[in-house]
């Protein structure tokens, strides 16, 4: 009666075989029935067991909302091929309803491999690529007193680039009556490097002593 031992080969081949024609456990929905079979498992069931693959990934799509599945939950060796003939066929009955053979079987498994494949696919595709960005504070120093601060922050945020954003910016007294400029900006880090914003910033050389990295911050 069931399917054995689960967690062995044959079991899970019984299973297999079981599921060829079935989507659960127990009747059209999944209920405590197919529960108390998932738990019974080891694992996830090797590839080649395409019915109880397709039917394990179901259930365990379902998380803990499997605890709210209809049923009262028995023990999984009260489940299994000894109880399907009163649900489906007659175990008796010489006609083959679903007409199932070797060919068949291989045809459906190599159908169900080309959707799982096209699904996956299409999930990939859909999915956002990660950007990777970073949050960058200068310091842009000027050459004295005299440099017009206003017109020192206008040139620096004339630089512009793809996947260049400037943020917030204020000045910082560094003695002696000189202020220098931190101004943070936000970067895609396979567009923008530290060397290129110096590089630009630093044409200015009229106005701008130096710049240097205050901060450089993983978003």
């Amino acid at each position: 009666m069931g399917f054995g031992d689960l967690k062995s080969a044959a079991g899970l081949k019984a299973l297999n075989d079981y599921l060829a024609e079935r989507s659960y456990i127990e009747g059209y929905v999944p209920s405590q029935a197919d529960v108390a079979v998932f738990q019974a498992l080891s694992g996830v069931p090797a590839a080649n067991m395409y019915h109880a693959l397709r039917w394990y990934e179901h259930i365990n799509s379902f998380g803990l909302a499997r605890t709210a599945f209809p049923g009262a939950k028995k023990a999984a060796s009260e489940y299994g091929p000894a109880g399907a003939a009163a649900d489906d066929v007659d175990a008796d009955d010489d006609f083959d309803l679903f007409g199932s053979d070797d060919e068949e079987d291989k045809a459906e498994a190599e159908r169900l491999k080309e959707e799982r494949v096209r699904q996956y696919a299409e999930k990939k595709a859909k999915k956002p690529a990660l950007i990777a960005k970073s949050n960058i504070i200068l310091y842009v120093k000027p050459w004295d007193d005299e440099t017009d601060m206003g017109e020192l922050e206008q040139r620096v945020r004339s630089v512009t680039a793809d996947g260049l954003l400037w943020g917030a910016s204020k000045l910082v007294p560094v003695g002696y009556g000189i202020k220098k400029l931190q101004i943070a900006c936000v970067v895609e880090d396979d567009k923008v490097g530290t060397d290129f914003l110096e590089e630009e910033i630093t044409k200015h050389e009229d106005m701008i002593q130096s710049v240097d990295i205050a901060a450089f911050n993983k978003i």
